[in-house]
């Protein structure tokens, strides 16, 4: 999972507005992150950490350019240098940036094909370059019944190409150099990609894309839709839009989108994710009722602060009052995306503290957005009960997660997921809870689709039920890919 925004204009540097833009995305990423910016060459800045510590006047003012891309990353594959921070790039042919949000199932058998058939060198782990070198290759060497046509054209067979050889998520921002933007998504729009508008008083529009629409308001961008599931889009330098659907598969778009990543303000596949968090703790308020008609507690407080919207309508469900009775320090960065267990544990102790006055001697209902490794869910109940808390319920907005994910979220192995090791009266007693609760899986689907002008066919929902829609991941390949990250975990300690 990442952060990922084009900005093309037609008449100002785009740098700028890059910049702002990866700080409304940095929750979706905070390992590293980069901005590339091209007029007569390719202008690229990367670094490792946060937004605010990687760029400085000094490097911002080299950012020259009306077209740019910007990138904050949240590694699921390769190490944590700057090495592997995107923007990446090739020069031939033209001079070709690209960046991305998603995850690759086939990268091992890709980079050999790109290696061995192509003869193109892969510099790093990060595997849009992959997809960066078989889109170029493709441009490279055309058919000889297109190699003359118009140049949307020759675009569109490169994307062909890279939907034919590519499985996974990919939602991609590419620039090539005196040519324009191209934007692209895989066939099933796993993962997601908002377009905006901005008309300027000469008449033209700029145009941004970008993996949230968090920073449209902000920078006076008006949502356009999406970019469509196999849908490719070129604007050119002069801002004429080409655009043209080249495969129509199943729309599946991931869950966790709704469940975690995305910011509460954000309109995903038109649906508001703030509206699918309100549905889920409506929900799983409605389950509660149904489970334990006799059991009222005395306040219900979240997680925060992902779980803050089911908690806030969880409680207006049963009549129970709301309480934020964790203070979440604002300067800790989200634990999920840390790399490493230790680091997760660690921070969560730092993260939140407990407010005594509204927990002791009560009845206390936790509301959390999902339970993954629950690591973190243990620690919140021990930090509760510690201060003072009778009893303790916890209730997972999200069903049990018992499936790694291969499109783009770090659940990378079974060995972690706690529900694919126990049972959810082990997890309870993991986690020293009175009772615990999740969500139906049928009701998450129907709390996110319930509303919205969404042509969703069904919800990418891999690491909750297992259907891997991309049709190749079977138990070997879930092996294969399980030992390859395991191997990288081990050699980046």
């Amino acid at each position: 999972m990442c952060g990922v925004v084009g900005i093309i204009s037609t008449h100002k540097p785009v740098a700028g507005e890059l910049y702002d833009s990866l700080i409304h995305l940095q929750h979706r990423g905070q390992d590293a992150a980069g901005i590339m910016t091209y007029d007569q060459r390719f202008h690229v800045k990367k670094g490792t950490g946060l937004i605010r510590d990687i760029f400085d006047e000094q490097n911002m003012a080299r950012l020259q350019g009306n077209i740019g891309i910007g990138h904050t990353r949240y590694p699921t594959v390769g190490g944590f240098s700057v090495e592997e921070a995107q923007p990446v790039m090739t020069h031939v042919p033209y001079g070709i940036a690209m960046a991305h949000n998603g995850n690759l199932v086939n990268y091992s058998e890709l980079v050999h094909e790109v290696s061995s058939q192509d003869h193109r060198h892969i510099n790093s782990s990060v595997d849009v370059e992959v997809v960066l070198h078989i889109f170029a290759h493709a441009l490279d060497h055309p058919n000889l019944d297109i190699s003359e046509l118009p140049f949307f054209d020759q675009i569109c067979s490169a994307v062909e190409t890279v939907f034919d050889r590519v499985s996974g998520a990919y939602s991609v921002i590419g620039a090539i150099m005196k040519k324009g933007m191209i934007v692209f998504r895989d066939p099933h729009g796993i993962r997601p990609l908002t377009k905006g508008i901005r008309k300027n008083e000469d008449g033209t529009t700029d145009h941004i894309f970008a993996s949230e629409t968090t920073m449209f308001y902000a920078l006076g961008f008006e949502p356009d839709g999406n970019v469509s599931p196999g849908e490719v889009i070129f604007i050119d330098e002069v801002g004429r839009v080409h655009k043209r659907t080249l495969r129509n598969e199943q729309f599946t778009p991931c869950v966790f989108e709704y469940v975690y990543f995305s910011r509460p303000d954000s309109i995903q596949n038109e649906i508001s994710v703030y509206r699918s968090r309100l549905r889920m703790g409506q929900n799983l308020a409605k389950k509660w009722k149904e489970q334990y008609p006799d059991i009222t507690p005395d306040i219900i407080i979240p997680a925060p602060s992902t779980a803050n919207t089911a908690a806030l309508s969880f409680a207006n469900e049963l009549g129970v009052r709301f309480s934020e009775g964790l203070y979440k320090n604002p300067f800790i960065g989200r634990t999920f995306i840390m790399p490493g267990q230790e680091m997760r544990k660690k921070s969560i102790r730092y993260k939140l503290v407990p407010q005594e006055f509204e927990i002791r001697d009560k009845d206390v209902l936790i509301v959390d957005d999902s339970i993954v490794r629950g690591n973190t869910s243990k620690e919140i109940v021990r930090m509760v009960r510690e201060f003072g808390a009778k009893k303790i319920y916890f209730v997972s907005a999200c069903p049990p997660v018992k499936f790694p994910c291969f499109y783009g979220v770090d659940m990378p192995t079974r060995g972690e997921l706690t529900a694919a090791q126990r049972s959810i009266d082990e997890i309870k007693e993991y986690m020293g809870v009175d009772i615990l609760m999740y969500q139906e899986i049928d009701s998450l689907a129907e709390a996110v689709t319930r509303k919205g002008e969404h042509n969703i066919d069904r919800l990418c929902m891999a690491c909750l039920d297992g259907q891997y829609i991309t049709g190749d991941v079977d138990a070997k390949k879930m092996d294969s890919l399980e030992k390859k990250r395991n191997m990288e975990r081990s050699y980046l300690q």
